[in-house]
């Protein structure tokens, strides 16, 4: 409690002192010096209020003697019997402030601001005002009967005070404790493939100084309160107390007007919010019911529907933030601005790769260079396209590596397409063979299809075919085209070395070297291997009925 009084005074010390106050400290060495008209100011205080300030000398006299004279008539006047009333009376000089029909002083136009819409006769009622409300409490200060009252009112405040601040304690001990328990049980049930992914103990002590600092907060308010409260009932103290509660009220009156001043705006955002909500909404099932093939839109299909409706969503967005950004609180404030230049800044020269790669990225969609799903080679990777991003092209090849190919690379690199050849799901693979010119060109043929007749997952149409692609120096070039389709992304490579052994096999079984000859002369045997020879180790032979259909 030593702790929390030595806050209140502080407290009080610093609510009770007028920035006014603080503006009439004497000057510091070297500091420059005021102008004599406002050191000459000096106010007229009784019962710790102040009636009237004089800022001009009137007849001779100074305000330092102006207050002094008014204060002694005012303690004459109140010296004889009666209850005298405060009143005013214009006069040609100025305007009379009055007590029981006796002059207190007089105000004239050179006490007042004419500028701030002051006259003599509105500043001469405010004083007999204050000195009613001063003479009211003068002689509550006087009456036991008040003074008994307001203290037992005091005593309740008080005592209240005290039991706000204890349950603010045990408030403050049970939050903690179930800030621990429940956001401790909740963060641990966050889990990614049953790993714990956040750690409590970060998330449970700043609850804890959040919810230490609210109460502290609430402390403090209910401190202010029954300090306004308590300093209002004391006649002496009473001016305390309203500048308090005045304070308090136009914060509150500044803070409701400023939330009623944005519930305007706030309401405009919220309808272009519902509003851009709605378009995107009504975007996106136009774009579904194009991806998934149920309705045709010229230009638009189902490989350009999906990156069509993100563009939409971005350009939505944007627009609806450029038409709310005017009416939300703050807005117009220089600090608003200058974030959002920064941030403007900080997009426009660290995002320039980021656009190309994204222009890229559309240009490759729009174009329909390249799908989902199909076999292609870019560059020196050829695999299957497995994502066909914004950014980047993610390949699968065969051999179960996954490459990631930026698509402003990708735009200028020589894309082949092996899946567009024929309509269907599937690829075009093709082997090439050189062979001498002592072998006929049609056996060569009529072995590499036989070779892809025998491999499973080349289909029998279309139909496969052999080109003779040169006719070097020394031997001819042959090249097998055949069609596969097939799904899987490893297929090709499988499917590619079934091809390759079945080529070596037909080419064996039938005594036709596979070899690019550069000789002076023939060899005098064949370079072939006896089908009995086909199996040496460490091949291992194929079963029986592999082996007969081989044989066939």
């Amino acid at each position: 409690m030593a702790v929390l009084r030595r806050l209140l005074q502080i407290f009080l010390l610093f609510c009770l002192c007028p920035p006014s106050q603080a503006l009439e400290l004497p000057e510091r060495d070297g500091a420059a010096a005021r102008p004599a008209a406002a050191a000459a100011v000096a106010p007229l205080v009784f019962a710790n209020r102040t009636l009237f300030v004089f800022r001009a000398p009137l007849t001779g006299y100074s305000p330092a003697e102006r207050a002094e004279g008014a204060h002694k008539r005012l303690l004459a006047v109140l010296a004889k019997p009666g209850a005298p009333a405060p009143s005013t009376h214009p006069i040609a000089e100025g305007t009379q402030v009055l007590l029981g029909g006796a002059q207190l002083f007089l105000v004239t136009p050179a006490d007042i601001n004419p500028l701030a819409g002051d006259t003599t006769d509105s500043v001469a009622a405010e004083a007999a005002a204050t000195l009613a409300k001063a003479l009211l409490e003068q002689r509550e200060q006087g009456s036991l009967h008040y003074l008994l009252i307001a203290g037992a009112l005091c005593l309740a405040a008080t005592l209240t005070w005290m039991l706000v601040l204890h349950g603010l304690g045990r408030l403050h001990r049970w939050a903690a404790a179930w800030s621990m328990r429940t956001i401790g049980r909740r963060l641990g049930e966050v889990k990614l493939k049953n790993v714990r992914v956040l750690d409590a103990e970060h998330y449970v002590g700043f609850m804890r100084r959040l919810v230490f600092l609210l109460v502290w907060a609430l402390r403090l308010m209910a401190s202010y309160l029954w300090a306004a409260f308590v300093l209002g009932k004391v006649p002496y103290t009473r001016s305390w107390g309203e500048r308090l509660e005045g304070y308090l009220l136009d914060v509150a009156g500044g803070v409701a007007q400023s939330v009623l001043g944005a519930l305007p705006g706030l309401l405009l955002v919220l309808v272009i919010a519902v509003l851009a909500r709605l378009v995107v909404l009504t975007a996106a099932s136009f774009f579904q019911r194009v991806e998934s093939g149920e309705l045709q839109f010229g230009w638009l299909d189902r490989d350009t529907a999906g990156p069509t409706r993100r563009i939409a969503n971005v350009v939505v967005w944007l627009f609806a933030l450029a038409m709310a950004y005017p009416y939300l609180p703050g807005a117009q404030t220089a600090a608003f601005q200058g974030v959002s230049v920064l941030v403007g800044l900080m997009l426009s020269i660290g995002a320039s790769s980021i656009v190309g790669q994204g222009a890229s990225g559309l240009i490759l969609m729009y174009a329909r260079t390249l799908r989902k799903g199909e076999y292609v080679r870019i560059g020196d990777s050829e695999g299957t396209v497995a994502e066909l991003g914004l950014f980047n092209v993610s390949l699968r090849t065969g051999l179960g590596e996954e490459v990631t190919l930026p698509n402003a690379w990708v735009l200028g690199q020589t894309s082949k397409n092996y899946s567009r050849a024929y309509p269907g799901t599937g690829f075009v693979l093709d082997t090439t063979v050189t062979i001498g010119y002592t072998t006929p060109w049609r056996q060569v043929h009529a072995m590499l299809e036989l070779a892809a007749g025998r491999t499973e997952d080349i289909a029998a149409a279309p139909k496969p075919y052999v080109m003779q692609l040169a006719l070097s120096d020394f031997y001819v070039e042959y090249r097998l085209v055949a069609y596969a389709s097939v799904r899987t992304p490893r297929k090709r490579a499988d499917v590619l070395n079934q091809l390759h052994q079945h080529i070596v096999d037909v080419f064996n079984e039938y005594g036709v070297q596979i070899m690019s000859p550069h000789y002076q002369r023939d060899t005098p045997e064949p370079q072939v291997v006896p089908k009995e020879q086909w199996h040496l180790a460490p091949a291992a032979p194929p079963p029986d009925g592999a082996a007969a259909r081989d044989a066939a």
